[in-house]
């Protein structure tokens, strides 16, 4: 007896040495995290610099007074983004209302994945409640069944089931009504094309206003306060306007523009344009979305939020580590020393030409500044996410400064593009566009903030 109560000492020791918490503060541990450069991106090393105009404000526009602002480190697209990228965006929206749509139908002429050659196979994928897990099912039952209108939005979609768009592979009646209400009725074709309704393509998503919800609880002197208020709601429809070729140019003849330039293989690396500002927003949180699918599918952490840069950032990483540089390349000039012109843009009183370059190009032209970053000046004008105003930088936070303001709607443009002229181009040039306006000489680019930071070790 005597040796089993020793061994049960023995054991009960052993087991208290092998813990780690003793009653002391040791922290919750989490699982080691490794910064991923995003693909098509650069790292952006944060730092301090001088901006707005250090240099002659030639257009005495007074909206750029130098002063010394810090930013963090971020990553940056190395190009704007293109018609190719763009695309994936659209036809990921594509199938995403065109699945929609059969899901519904499925559901209310009550047929299931069971049923083969029929629109069942596009049912929702919660719909065969033999493979869900309990939470699943409870989701289900008290959420999304429960009230369809407010939660709908919430069910899984059956992305495994290919979509069929040749009319000839129609699988019943059903399938060939829900997919005709995707094109635009035949009255409205040319040249006996199907065209898609691209008024359909809305991306829904919603968003936390943390701004406004900080200043709620401040207002109210309340830590916690109601959260719904200030989580909103956005439907855009995500399509570029290709119409800009024409309205921004009256009599000129840019209809191959119009026709081509979204469109075509010819013009899938060049920049995308007839792009608001809204929807180069929506985009960015598409691109999250999109990739957080993917992390969590491999049971991986979660990546922060694709975002439009503020005017600080773009401007800090256009300068590409040349503090006094007037241009992305650093020097004051436009021509490097063989006569060429380092950038699309409108030289020479309006000789679209003679930079290589008529419209855009693609967006691998040119060479890069010394971020690795193409087209930081020209070729296409690029949306931030900060709003406009001429008295910014004298209000903004001299760390990480933006003036991201919902109410107001204009919002800063910068870079210049292939129709402005040298002015435009300069890394301290300012100019806004209305966030609903689209234009043949706007895009993007995205960013990234890179989390955490160097170690940093004092001796």
């Amino acid at each position: 007896m005597k040796k089993l109560v020793l061994l049960a000492i023995v054991i009960l020791s052993i087991a208290s040495c092998g813990r780690k918490n003793r009653g002391e503060l040791i922290g919750v541990r989490q699982k080691k995290w490794f910064p991923e450069k995003p693909y098509g991106m650069t790292l952006i090393e944060g730092g301090s610099y001088i901006m707005g105009k250090s240099d002659e404000d030639v257009a005495q526009l007074q909206n750029a007074p130098a002063r010394t602002v810090t930013v963090p480190s971020f990553y940056m697209d190395e190009t704007e983004i293109t018609n190719s990228e763009y695309r994936q965006f659209v036809y990921w929206v594509k199938d995403s209302v065109t699945l929609s749509m059969l899901a519904q139908r499925a559901a209310e002429i009550e047929k299931t994945q069971d049923d083969k050659n029929s629109i069942g196979e596009y049912a929702f994928a919660d719909a065969d409640t033999s493979k869900l897990s309990e939470y699943q099912k409870y989701m289900l039952a008290n959420y999304y069944e429960a009230d369809p209108e407010r939660y709908g939005d919430g069910r899984s979609l059956n992305w495994d089931q290919q979509i069929m768009w040749d009319t000839r592979d129609y699988l019943d009646q059903d399938y060939a009504e829900m997919m005709d209400s995707m094109y635009l009725p035949p009255d409205l074709w040319y040249n006996g094309e199907m065209k898609i309704d691209v008024t359909k393509l809305v991306y829904k998503y919603t968003w936390f206003d943390a701004e406004g919800a900080s200043k709620e609880s401040k207002r109210t002197r309340q830590q916690f306060i109601d959260r719904k208020p200030f989580i909103k709601k956005e439907e855009i429809e995500i399509y570029p306007d290709t119409t800009v070729w024409i309205k921004d140019f009256i009599y000129s003849y840019n209809e191959p523009m119009h026709n081509e330039y979204f469109s075509h293989p010819a013009y899938q690396d060049y920049p995308v344009v007839g792009v608001s500002w809204k929807q180069a927003v929506a985009f960015c949180n598409w691109r999250t979305h999109f990739k957080n699918s993917y992390q969590k599918s491999r049971n991986k952490p979660l990546v922060n939020n694709f975002r439009l840069p503020s005017e600080a950032e773009w401007e800090y990483a256009a300068r590409g580590g040349i503090p006094s540089g007037t241009y992305p390349w650093g020097g004051p000039y436009l021509l490097n020393d063989r006569g060429c012109f380092l950038a699309n843009f409108k030289p020479l009183r309006g000789d679209y030409a003679v930079d290589q370059a008529v419209y855009t190009v693609e967006a691998k032209s040119y060479l890069p500044n010394d971020y690795n970053l193409y087209n930081m000046a020209g070729n296409v004008a690029e949306w931030t996410r900060s709003s406009y105003d001429p008295g910014a930088y004298d209000n903004v936070a001299s760390l990480n400064p933006d003036m991201s303001l919902e109410f107001e709607k204009r919002k800063v443009v910068r870079g210049g593009s292939w129709k402005d002229v040298a002015y435009f181009l300069r890394v301290s040039s300012r100019d806004y566009e209305y966030q609903d306006t689209a234009r043949s000489f706007i895009g993007f680019r995205t960013v990234q903030d890179y989390l955490g930071t160097s170690n940093v070790k004092i001796k």
